[in-house]
């Protein structure tokens, strides 16, 4: 049996949902909206596993499910060497969202990479201690920055409303997720010019660690169906 995990509520499950289904292949929950529990039908041996997005990345490089619908966002920052443990089937063509560094409005003189840079300079000689980058998403940020030579900064966790901790002092910027840029404007932040940190969408991924053996003949079925190359 192949485990396909898929997210298990909210748009993202939704627009799984209909991309499964306009292929021929019908993904549904069955029970309560509390009961994790679904059915797949149009190609036998599929069973469906429904886990919050920021699951599936952790499930397949386990190897505990075969397939999974996530954020490309979300495999590169959970997986090291994230090319090694899983490959995407498809880009689904739902899930966009930008992950951007952005500052406050009133930095008039900071639009790029480089003068956030100078910036983190010249905040770290002032107050004596590090420009503070709040973010959920630290591999990718790191690497990000390291590429473009941006050196005094810490990067602080933040898991709740990440475009509030600069009105909070808890951070001198953000790196985070947008899609309309909506709350950004409404907390005074802009995005740095530079290109985003990883332009994100929902593919289907394929585990590289899960067990494949004996689901050959299944996996085929399921690419066939889909209009995939495996």
């Amino acid at each position: 049996m192949i485990k396909l995990g898929v997210p298990s509520k909210g748009r993202l499950m939704e627009q799984t949902f209909e991309w499964f289904g306009a292929r021929g292949v019908t993904l549904e929950r069955t029970g309560s909206d509390r009961e994790y529990a679904g059915a797949v039908t149009g190609v036998d041996g599929v069973e469906l596993v429904l886990l919050s997005a920021g699951e599936i990345p952790r499930e397949l490089a386990a190897g505990r499910i075969h397939l999974g619908v996530t954020g490309s966002d979300l495999v590169r920052e959970k997986l090291p060497h994230w090319e090694q443990q899983v490959v995407s089937l498809a880009k689904m063509g739902f899930g966009f969202a930008d992950l951007i560094i952005a500052v406050p409005q009133a930095w008039v003189d900071v639009e790029t990479l480089d003068d956030l840079d100078a910036v983190a300079a010249a905040f770290r000689a002032t107050h004596g201690h590090r420009l503070r980058i709040a973010t959920k998403y630290h591999r990718l940020v790191r690497e990000h920055l390291r590429a473009a030579g941006v050196a005094d900064y810490l990067l602080v966790d933040s898991q709740g409303a990440t475009e509030g901790t600069i009105k909070n002092l808890t951070a001198e910027a953000i790196a985070d997720i947008t899609t309309t840029g909506s709350t950004l404007k409404a907390n005074h932040l802009k995005v740095l010019q530079d290109d985003p940190v990883h332009v994100s969408q929902a593919n289907l991924f394929r585990s590289t660690a899960a067990d494949w053996a004996g689901q050959e003949e299944t996996f085929n079925r399921l690419v066939e169906a889909l209009g995939l190359e495996s």
